[in-house]
Parts: structure tokens; sequence; C-alpha cells
């Protein structure tokens, strides 16, 4: 795994987060993942890598309970394009910023990886891979919408140790899910923790047969 406690802050994004950019706009797209060829809500996350005092961090939130989509998981920073918006990189910062606090100065996009799609909620997503130039103090910012925001150490989601696998009650196979930083992080920004693992060489061998199973169910009973 890159380690990243000699980056410098205020140093441009490292090599290997450049080259990870460069591999994940080219990562093959599941079938399940694939956008239709019209239709659908456009949206962006900020998949925001740091330098951590244990290596390299990501910028997760917890989504509160009872929104109307995606209720109580864990996501990157994100949301729908609002007027305004002219690029997948103006809608995933503007979201951080209002979700969790973080300060635009300190961010520099370097890339995307393909456009996915959300089936449950129809959009349309556009992951925005950035380099925490300036790291800044991060807080549950948007109070209706989102719990806590922390950076999470990538060494704590590739420890198998803390690999799982979740399914959701009423939609059949369970998917990868890791639990760090104090959360349960599944669905689909856990499928995007796990390709962003292995194209970054920090995955590690792990026993996802003798892996425990964790089965969620929502609230009321109701799919998010």
């Amino acid at each position: 795994m890159t380690d990243l406690r000699t980056e410098q802050v205020g140093a441009p994004a490292p090599d290997w987060l450049t080259a990870l950019a460069e591999a994940g706009s080219r990562m093959p797209v599941p079938p399940l993942l694939r956008p239709p060829a019209s239709g659908g809500r456009r949206a962006a996350v900020l998949i925001l890598f740091g330098a951590g005092p244990a290596g390299p961090e990501v910028l997760l939130i917890q989504r509160n309970d009872g929104l109307r989509r995606h209720s109580g998981q864990p996501a990157f920073p994100g949301g729908s394009f609002e007027d305004g918006d002219s690029t997948p990189e103006e809608c995933a910062v503007r979201e951080a910023v209002e979700e969790t606090g973080v300060d635009p100065a300190g961010i520099d996009p370097v890339g995307r990886l393909p456009e996915l799609y959300i089936r449950h909620s129809g959009f349309r997503v556009a992951p925005v891979l950035a380099w925490w130039r300036s790291p800044s103090p991060v807080r549950a910012a948007d109070a209706g919408e989102v719990a806590s925001a922390a950076a999470v150490p990538v060494a704590e989601l590739a420890d198998p140790a803390n690999r799982v696998r979740v399914e959701v009650a009423g939609r059949g196979a369970a998917g990868p899910g890791f639990r760090a930083g104090g959360m349960l992080v599944w669905g689909f920004t856990a499928g995007v923790v796990d390709e962003l693992l292995r194209l970054g060489g920090w995955e590690r061998p792990w026993r996802s047969a003798a892996t425990e199973v964790v089965t969620l169910v929502p609230p009321g009973s109701a799919i998010p």
C-alpha cells in the first residue's frame, strides 16, 4: 500500500492518485451499474483522498435515518445537479461543501470514474476523484441529511478483518461491505470502494466464503 505519511500538505496530487484516476477512467462497469441510454437524474459524488497519519484517507459521510433516498447509508459526499453546476466536478465539490463544511480551496479534482447508475433511485452518478491538498475540518454541516463526516483510513478499508458481506432484505445476493471509521459501509459506496482498492493496489487477500454476512432490514421494511 502507498504510504502517504511523507506527503506534504499543499503538495500537488501524488503520482499514485493520478495513476488511480487514469486506471479508474477505464474500469469496466458491471451490467447492473450501466446507465440506460436515456433517462435518470444527473448526480455526482466526491471521492476525496488526502494524507493522514496512517497513510491515505478518504472522506465519507453517514446519512441520517428517515431520508427518502439512501436513508442511513454511509456515502461519498454528493448529490443531484443543481442550477449553476456545469460539470460533475462543480456539483461534487459544491455538495461536499454543503454536507461536510470542507474548504473547497483545498480540493483539486484529478479525474472521474465512468458514469454509474443506481437503479432503485434513478441517479446517473459521476464519481469525481480529487486530492485533498489542504485538509480542513469536516462535520455534519447539513444536519437535515448528514449525521457525521470523517476521513477514513484506506488501511482500515483494506484490512481483511474489516471486510463483510452485506445483504439487504428483499434484494437478493450479498455485496461487499466494510467496517471502518465507526461505520458499516455497504451498497453503492462499498462497491466503488471495493473497485478502488483493487485498482490502487491496496486490496489484500480475504476469504469471502468465510466472511461474516450482515443482513440489513430498511426501516419500516421499505427498501431505500
